[in-house]
């Protein structure tokens, strides 16, 4: 006989905002020391011919090893306050729009996920798209020479590798939490649902996040002139095209060890902290537990 299924867990979208950021920046302490190593293998030969480079950064270990030589332990944790903050707002904002979707039911319809996905996405990305080029002075270096809009240097490239992240990581894990749940190998309601269907997750988003992210990362560390165009690249398609022409096609899944490494932790560890910080916030709400 069937099991029967537990009540759907909703919660409003403003305490999915708040939920969402609080997930995302407790992932994201445990896996910066990989974003740093990630960061630095997609610069690595930046604007040369294949071929003609050194290789720094050979392998994940050797690099984290590197860069602790370097720069010492908070070597490791460089950017993470920039990374707090990227994460709260970016993912406050997608997952508050996420919400709203499921509110709405569009969730419930054919492709909804994939769709209420890549539209939390594009929200995020856009809302977080400043805190990524740094925090304090950087804002108001960025601010003082290029003005306000100079924020948002790079937002081409962040929304379309947020949108395709997003609804890769949403789609995928609402599918696998369903498909897991189905084959009742774990208890009711388990954590392990939920670790389950983020791993799965995991892959599916760094296979599709990893182009964006080298074209993103590029994009975002480019010297700009006086207005603010960018030297190396007038945007992303111009990215995309340069790095496969001067680099090779494989250019676009530079780094992609490291970024699975990062990207998948992070992805399983925020969703599993967003999926058991809704049950707990749901349970409270319904039983004041």
């Amino acid at each position: 006989m069937e099991r029967a299924r537990p009540p759907a867990v909703s919660v409003s979208p403003h305490v999915d905002l708040v939920l969402g950021a609080t997930a995302c920046c407790l992932a994201c302490v445990v896996t910066n020391p990989l974003e740093v190593v990630k960061t630095r293998l997609q610069l690595q030969g930046e604007g040369r011919p294949r071929g003609t480079y050194p290789r720094h950064y050979r392998g994940v270990l050797r690099a984290l090893g590197a860069v602790r030589r370097a720069d010492g332990l908070r070597g490791l944790q460089k950017g993470l306050a920039a990374g707090l903050l990227y994460q709260a707002l970016m993912n406050g904002a997608r997952f508050y729009c996420y919400s709203h979707a499921e509110d709405s039911g569009l969730t419930r319809r054919p492709g909804g996920t994939v769709a209420a996905g890549a539209l939390a996405g594009a929200l995020g990305a856009f809302v977080g798209s400043p805190a990524y080029l740094g925090v304090s002075s950087a804002f108001e270096t960025i601010y003082r020479t290029q003005g306000l809009v100079g924020l948002w240097r790079g937002v081409s490239g962040a929304v379309p590798r947020v949108m395709v992240g997003s609804a890769a990581q949403l789609a995928t894990f609402a599918s696998a939490k369903e498909w897991v749940e189905e084959l009742q190998w774990f208890k009711e309601g388990s954590w392990i649902v939920a670790l389950a269907g983020g791993m799965i997750s995991s892959v599916a988003v760094a296979v599709a996040m990893t182009p964006f992210d080298v074209v993103s990362t590029r994009l975002y560390n480019q010297p700009v002139d006086e207005r603010g165009t960018g030297k190396h690249y007038r945007g992303l398609l111009d990215c995309f095209v340069q790095i496969f022409r001067k680099e090779g096609i494989l250019a676009l899944y530079k780094g992609i060890g490291p970024a699975y490494l990062r990207l998948g932790p992070h992805t399983i560890l925020s969703l599993l902290f967003w999926d058991e910080l809704r049950k707990l916030t749901y349970r409270h709400q319904q039983h004041g537990v």
